[in-house]
């Protein structure tokens, strides 16, 4: 009984300095301010924003950062000795969470380009950026040059301390058919509709076309059920309510079609509604809707 409790209490220990860990990170820190890769300088900055400054600083998309929980924020210019028209711009942002951090980067990327940096990453010929821990990282460059990016993008990753993971969530969607890079997550609205609150969804492949599974996150099972009932009550009043839900489902799942979404089915897992949307073959979204609700176990 003495082991079990002197190695709980290890764990709760190690929990505890992996999250001061970040915490005591400050977002500023970050930035570098010497040692950067050579025939660098630092020319502008570091500059730091706050909720109510950061409007001045990128007027046109703040009011995202801001739906997923933005903190504070770092920015400085980098510019090449030899050539002074290639810059690099760097911000940093401190989202307050891993979760947060994903549903800015998420939704930033368009396409799946992974860079081999940070938890997820995104590179190109002028723009690198990733998630890690509570912070979203943006670089960009004047001049195309994907492997100055990457090289950036590593450094600034090895400065920010402490183990991290992504969402948890991420592991329940199923691998096969996945579309690369699909997974999204919403801090309001999921699907378009109010009622299902926050939550995530990723792109399917079903031949040539594509359909969605998701999965809403409520505070607890009682909320979930409220949110089937509401989606039930939209379908009968603007698409269509059906019969035959598989029995394995439970008793709170439903099918029918979605006015703008298509086909649907949706259910109840605890404190979570997921289903499949905008399928053809009913099937095979039934059979990637068992495995999602399997990987939930």
């Amino acid at each position: 009984m003495k082991k079990g409790l002197i190695i709980l209490s290890i764990s709760i220990l190690l929990f505890v300095l992996r999250d001061s860990s970040f915490g005591a990170t400050t977002v500023g820190s970050l930035l570098p301010l010497k040692d950067f890769p050579k025939g660098w300088t630092l020319i502008e900055g570091p500059k730091n924003f706050n909720k109510k400054t950061l409007f001045n600083h990128i007027n046109g998309q703040a009011e995202l950062f801001l739906k997923y929980g933005y903190q504070k924020s770092a920015f400085a210019i980098y510019q090449n000795k030899k050539n002074t028209e290639n810059q690099i711009d760097l911000d940093i942002y401190d989202m307050g969470n891993v979760l947060q951090a994903f549903g800015v980067f998420s939704r930033f990327r368009t396409e799946d380009r992974p860079g081999g940096f940070g938890l997820d990453s995104y590179l190109d010929e002028r723009s690198a950026f990733f998630y890690q821990g509570k912070f979203f990282v943006l670089i960009q460059t004047t001049e195309p040059n994907p492997d100055l990016l990457k090289q950036w993008a590593t450094m600034i990753s090895k400065r920010i301390p402490g183990p991290s993971s992504p969402p948890m969530e991420i592991r329940y969607f199923p691998p096969d058919h996945l579309k690369a890079g699909s997974i999204q997550y919403y801090s309001e609205s999921l699907l378009g509709h109010h009622f299902l609150k926050r939550g995530f969804q990723g792109a399917y492949l079903s031949g040539s076309k594509e359909f969605q599974l998701f999965l809403a996150i409520f505070g607890n099972s009682q909320e979930a059920v409220k949110a089937i009932g509401a989606y039930k009550d939209y379908l009968s009043s603007r698409g269509k309510v059906s019969t035959g839900v598989p029995r394995a489902f439970g008793p709170n799942a439903f099918k029918g079609e979605d006015p703008y979404k298509g086909k649907i089915i949706g259910l109840q897992k605890g404190a979570y509604l997921l289903g499949a949307v905008g399928f053809e073959r009913e099937k095979e979204a039934e059979e990637l809707l068992a495995e999602f609700v399997k990987n939930m176990k």
